[in-house]
């Protein structure tokens, strides 16, 4: 994923139709940009009386007439006639939310204290803009996570699985077709305000969808090209959710509408699962921020939602640290970091990506990402007219015919459908799986092999970045996708990402469950002592290589204030304009 620096959820620019008229119409790029945590916000006179129901950037939201759009959550969704009231008072509805009980309006900055000050509405924030999380470059990976492995010993591959991929839109193309030539898009809906049509503009949901769900059939030498680059699950259903445009942009209205959509349709495409390769810089708690919300309702529903990390890992003023993005940063997702494969088979030698973001999230101090999974230089599916494909031909991959139909991107947007295509599989293994089930064995499963630090090379510019192996650079380790349709362990309660605790009188920082909010039924997965885990963490032992690093209730996993960033993370400082030490567009990766 790439990532920019405004606040925003993008795509592309509107460039092409689909490649058939057979094809249904169907978010985007490269994920955070800059990071907000604690920041201080200048106060607005329609502001003031309220504050704690306001987001901090609420302010900057303002046009110059005066007007703000907003998305305003209530305790319970207010009736036809208060908003009535609301918009002869100048107020324009535009959207309803009912799974989160908000309502997206277009207000003079005059009407926001009345807003806030009713005792029904919960939080008000602006109706942010989104992006994707991918990078304009094989197919290693699949390897890498055991998945040829599991392929040929369980023989699954998605079948009778939908995955709601929300993003820029998929084009139709013969790798997305099953053996008998349907396509497997089966249904499409387009987000974006006054254009309902899917069609992918920028390029990069069709390149997440091939990861996801490609079969592979124009690449191999057959066709002039040197593998075969199939997808993880490749005869998973796709539903086509396009939330982002032809610049890789959408709105946090947008990604909440086709969550909604989602749920909405999930008994009738059987949508097991969510793919997110998207985001934005975190401005509140995942508890009041409307697209966590969202995402909170459909894993609530029973969809397992796979959610980008983020590519900030290069921000400077804290090594990476704290760069999560939304909605990676809610607890209850999968969220997906991104390794590099070094180009071989092995997974021995690949290490973390440079721009993969690091935990803790944000605000909260959630341990994220959750794991990771192959992000650099990898190959899936080109859409000819797209924004990517104009902009950046140098990323096009030709066959020996001189024919180019795949392109190589780099991002957490690449690692996230390679998770999302894992989940369909053990889903198509085991139906009966909830979404924790899922999310704590791809967890427990995952291979935990790597040593404590490396090196990556951002591939723009030849800057070399250090790396540290610990829980908040790659989680619980990497996916190993074979381990897990191996492993039949199911975990009691919910798997919760931890939260990171600092302790000021001795400055170190331990793990603690994440306490459930009373939407969530049941208790969470003990991290440190559940059986679920074998031998009483995560890692399966108390230390990474005799440091100090552990997954375990009470261990340190953090060490002094004079550590990078320390001082930002924990602290009350704002890390901003980060898109300038991140992954952007243009930018390969690592090599």
């Amino acid at each position: 994923m790439k990532s920019t620096d405004r606040p925003q959820i993008k795509i592309g620019r509107e460039a092409h139709p689909p490649d058939s008229p057979a094809c249904a119409y169907g978010w985007g790029r490269a994920l955070v940009v800059a990071l907000l945590l604690f920041a201080a916000v200048p106060s607005h006179a329609g502001i003031r009386p309220a504050p704690a129901k306001f987001s901090r950037d609420l302010q900057r939201r303002v046009d110059e007439n005066g007007m703000v759009t907003v998305i305003v959550q209530h305790r319970q969704m207010p009736s036809d006639a208060h908003l009535r009231t609301l918009r002869g008072r100048g107020a324009t509805v535009k959207s309803k939310f009912h799974t989160i009980g908000a309502v997206m309006m277009r207000v003079p900055v005059s009407m926001l204290a009345e807003l806030a000050n009713d005792p029904n509405v919960t939080y008000i924030t602006p109706d942010r803009e989104i992006n994707t999380t991918a990078n304009p470059e094989s197919e290693e990976f699949a390897t890498a996570v055991e998945a040829d492995v599991a392929a040929s010993q369980y023989g699954l591959t998605g079948t009778g699985i939908g995955v709601a991929v929300i993003d820029s839109g998929i084009s139709c193309f013969t790798d997305l077709r099953d053996s008998s030539g349907v396509y497997r898009v089966v249904y499409s809906q387009g987000f974006l305000p006054n254009n309902p049509r899917a069609e992918d503009y920028y390029g990069h949901g069709t390149h997440v969808a091939g990861l996801l769900g490609g079969t592979g059939v124009s690449s191999g030498t057959a066709n002039g090209y040197p593998a075969v680059y199939a997808g993880m699950a490749p005869n998973v259903n796709l539903i086509d959710l396009r939330a982002l445009d032809a610049n890789g942009s959408g709105t946090d209205s947008g990604v909440i509408a086709a969550i909604e959509a989602a749920i909405t349709l999930k008994s009738t495409y059987n949508i097991r699962v969510i793919n997110l390769s998207l985001g934005r810089p975190v401005f509140e708690s995942y508890t009041l921020d409307p697209v966590d919300q969202a995402v909170e309702a459909a894993w609530k529903a029973g969809i397992v939602v796979v959610a980008a990390a983020g590519n900030e890992g290069r921000y400077a003023a804290t090594d990476g640290f704290g760069t999560i993005g939304v909605p990676g940063n809610d607890p209850a997702v999968i969220t997906v970091g991104a390794t590099v494969t070094m180009g071989t088979a092995s997974r021995v030698d690949d290490a973390i990506a440079s721009y993969s973001s690091k935990g803790p999230t944000p605000i909260d101090h959630i341990v994220k990402p959750d794991l990771v999974a192959p992000g650099n230089h990898i190959v899936s599916l080109l859409d000819g007219g797209s924004t990517l494909a104009t902009d950046y031909p140098q990323f096009d991959l030709y066959s020996s015919n001189g024919t180019a139909q795949y392109f190589v991107l780099s991002g957490t947007s690449m690692a996230t459908p390679l998770v999302s295509g894992a989940v369909a599989l053990m889903l198509q293994q085991n139906p009966a799986l909830t979404p924790d089930q899922v999310k704590a064995r791809l967890m427990a499963t995952a291979w935990k092999g790597f040593g404590m630090f490396t090196q990556s090379t951002a591939d723009i510019n030849g800057a070399v970045y250090s790396n540290e192996y610990d829980i908040f650079t790659y989680g619980a380790g990497y996916l190993d996708v074979n381990a897990a349709l191996g492993n039949t362990q199911l975990a009691p309660g919910l798997a919760l990402s931890p939260t990171a605790v600092f302790h000021s009188s001795n400055d170190t920082v331990t793990i603690t469950n994440t306490t459930p909010d009373s939407a969530f039924a049941g208790s969470s997965v003990v991290w440190g002592t559940s059986v679920v885990w074998g031998t009483s963490v995560v890692w399966g032992t108390s230390v990474i290589e005799g440091s100090s690093v552990a997954w375990g209730a009470t261990s340190v996993v953090w060490g002094t204030t004079s550590d990078s960033g320390f001082s930002v993370v924990w602290g009350t400082s704002v890390t901003a304009d980060s898109a300038q030490s991140a992954l952007g567009v243009g930018d390969p990766g690592d090599n």
